[in-house]
């Protein structure tokens, strides 16, 4: 079921939110969270579509809020609020709320959103691109036990690091860190099968990735050597190599969803490591909603001689 107002409020919203459930024969929530998306146009519909896909492992209500805001030489938008109700079928497995906020609204933006959050359920703001250089200070921000961002989509991706790093607060994460949960799980097993020291480490990807600058900075914390950043064609991270005195260990993915694990006495084989969806990546960070301590020392770089591997 779909409801638009025009020129609403946020009281509006919630009575129709509820005149909706009832519609549907839905009058009781179940929802474990509220995600708020924070958009523009451009990116509106494929953000509330992976955020929908997410919410089928995490029934939560999707607040998208969508800031409009006048283009050129013509008088800015008059102050106003439209948004757009998803209840039943056409949510996934919550509810979809599309706010688009006008004028001086936009600057507002946390008092609209705060009557619609669920009650007594964590609350989770997401930025798919152009994130606040400081996530927990942000209006929105504020609002949300996770904060999630998205150096990648960023136009200097790992130059946006040096941001996350300075604003750096508990709760704070980007899916450029979700992106390796597979890499490291991967490269910890194999560390635990090669027990000789690590001397050195290398990581290969296309030029400009911060999931990669990221992979390299954990291995430089937890193995306490130096890690070489080797650009290729890509796509994305295609080998990550640790040298050890007992021969190299290596994963290859040159391309598609299957990789190479190279262990110095074992034979060769082939495991999964696709390139994971924004969807999957969101559904893996709303497991869990405390601080990752792990991310927060990989993305300050810091480098402690500890020669072991914990995903």
């Amino acid at each position: 079921m779909r409801t638009e107002l025009t020129d609403t409020t946020s009281s509006k919203i919630d009575r129709a939110l509820l005149a909706a459930r009832r519609a549907v024969g839905s009058p009781t929530m179940g929802l474990v969270l509220t995600l708020v998306v924070v958009t523009d146009e451009e990116n509106a519909y494929d953000s509330v579509r992976a955020a929908s896909e997410a919410s089928r492992e995490h029934p939560c209500r999707i607040i998208a809020v969508i800031k409009r805001t006048a283009r050129g030489p013509q008088r800015p938008h008059r102050t106003r609020l439209d948004a757009e109700l998803r209840v039943g079928t056409d949510a996934g497995s919550g509810e979809i709320v599309l706010l688009r906020l006008h004028g001086e609204l936009t600057t507002q933006a946390a008092s609209v959103v705060l009557p619609l959050l669920v009650p007594d359920a964590p609350v989770v703001a997401w930025w798919p691109a152009d994130a606040p250089a400081d996530p927990a200070r942000d209006d929105l921000g504020r609002l949300a036990q996770r904060r999630i961002t998205d150096s990648q989509a960023a136009p200097d991706p790992v130059g946006a690091l040096a941001l996350r790093a300075a604003s750096y607060a508990p709760g704070d994460t980007d899916l450029a860190w979700t992106r390796l949960t597979v890499w490291r799980t991967l490269l910890a097993a194999a560390f635990e099968q090669n027990v000789s020291g690590v001397t050195g480490a290398a990581v290969e990807s296309e030029d400009g990735n911060a999931s990669a600058e990221l992979l390299a900075r954990w291995l430089e914390r937890r193995l306490g050597v130096p890690v070489e950043r080797v650009t290729t064609e890509g796509p994305v991270i295609t080998r990550v190599r640790m040298d050890t005195a007992a021969g190299e260990v290596r994963v290859d993915r040159p391309a598609g969803a299957l990789a190479a694990l190279v262990l110095p006495g074992w034979p060769d084989r082939t495991v999964a490591l696709k390139v994971r969806s924004s969807a999957e990546l969101l559904a893996e960070e709303l497991r869990w909603l405390g601080a990752d301590e792990v991310y927060a020392s990989a993305l300050r770089a810091a480098r402690p001689a500890q020669a072991s591997l914990s995903a």
